[in-house]
């Protein structure tokens, strides 16, 4: 049986995040892989977060509802009829690394759900993580680093 697995043409598993993905580029999300989807997944959910971030654990984006047939997000890319949620910048859609020092860790993290999720765009990551809870079928993580010059 194939895994879930999520993974981008841009950067390696714990590899360095180009720039143009970050607050010092374009700021645009990196395209990004889906594979092994479960036959029964609903609903797919991605959500980016900086564990190093001082303070609290940064949340970048908030994607859900992602139709499960979903393999590829490309850059600057939101699948159709997906929401997003709110991201620690207060805005919704993708906000890209930007750490005030040192090198930063930013977890990909991809969910498939047995639920469509009846949440809307002003969902935090708390309350995402709330509705996941007992509807996680499989669930699969991409790192990529970033420093900033």
């Amino acid at each position: 049986m194939k895994h879930l697995t999520i993974t981008s043409p841009a950067f390696e598993d714990r590899g360095t995040i180009p720039s143009n993905y970050t607050c010092d580029g374009v700021d645009q999300n990196p395209p990004l892989a889906f594979d092994g989807i479960p036959h029964d997944a609903k609903s797919l959910a991605l959500i980016v977060e900086d564990p190093d971030s001082i303070g609290k654990t940064w949340i970048h984006w908030i994607l859900f509802n992602i139709n499960p047939a979903t393999t590829f997000i490309s850059e600057k890319g939101v699948p159709a009829r997906t929401t997003q949620g709110v991201n620690d910048f207060g805005k919704s859609g993708y906000g890209g690394p930007c750490p005030a020092n040192g090198t930063h860790r930013y977890h990909f993290k991809l969910f498939a759900l047995d639920i469509i999720l009846e949440k809307t765009e002003d969902v935090t990551r708390e309350e995402i993580g709330k509705a996941m809870e007992g509807h996680i079928l499989e669930q699969a993580e991409l790192v990529g680093l970033y420093t900033r010059e």
